[in-house]
């Protein structure tokens, strides 16, 4: 199961989401975990360290994960269906994270927000190396500019609870392939026969 720290900072998340970094107090945090505020220091040394945790460790495993995928597909198309696939889950499952990240970046400690960038860059760039082998002739920065815009695409998830999750994710993923030129013919037709 989850670790007391792990725990720590999926409520944390969700709070920051619904609330705001600075509308959540350490005593808030603590009681929605179940202990007190001192208790919680034992975990992290502040507020600030929580979010700096909860925001590096998200840009870390979209990496390591997405390096994963990307070096268990047989080819540099399978890859990129692979990593929209694993971003579409991820999105899915962690819309708070992705309210948190979009909207609190800038209280991040420098140190922290850095360590971020740079998880972030390698993260792209691994979108950027695939998509330059599916497509000859795509430069560097146009590669990560449809990453980035594609994670666009894919982060919308804490706005589209219009559509059950699965549904959701088809159809993100079938987005997501037709704004990387992948498309999968057939697929963005509208069946007829829905009742």
């Amino acid at each position: 199961g989850m670790s007391r720290r792990e725990q720590i900072l999926a409520t944390a998340a969700e709070l920051f989401a619904k609330r705001g970094f600075h509308g959540v107090s350490v005593a808030d945090l603590g009681a929605a975990c179940g202990v007190s505020g001192p208790a919680l220091y034992k975990h992290f040394a502040s507020k600030d360290a929580v979010l700096a945790a909860m925001l590096v460790s998200i840009s870390e495993q979209l990496l390591e994960v997405g390096r994963e995928r990307v070096a268990a597909a047989p080819d540099a198309r399978a890859a990129v269906v692979a990593l929209v696939d694993w971003h579409v889950d991820f999105a899915l499952r962690h819309r708070p994270l992705i309210v948190v990240q979009d909207r609190d970046w800038e209280s991040l400690p420098e140190q922290a927000r850095e360590q971020v960038r740079a998880l972030q860059r390698a993260y792209v760039d691994v979108w950027a190396a695939e998509l330059r082998a599916v497509h000859p002739g795509l430069g560097l920065e146009q590669a990560r500019s449809m990453a980035h815009a594609t994670f666009g695409l894919l982060n919308s998830t804490p706005h589209s609870a219009l559509l059950p999750d699965h549904a959701m994710g088809e159809l993100l993923h079938r987005m997501a392939l037709g704004a990387l030129g992948l498309e999968p013919a057939g697929v963005a037709q509208v069946p007829q026969n829905v009742t």
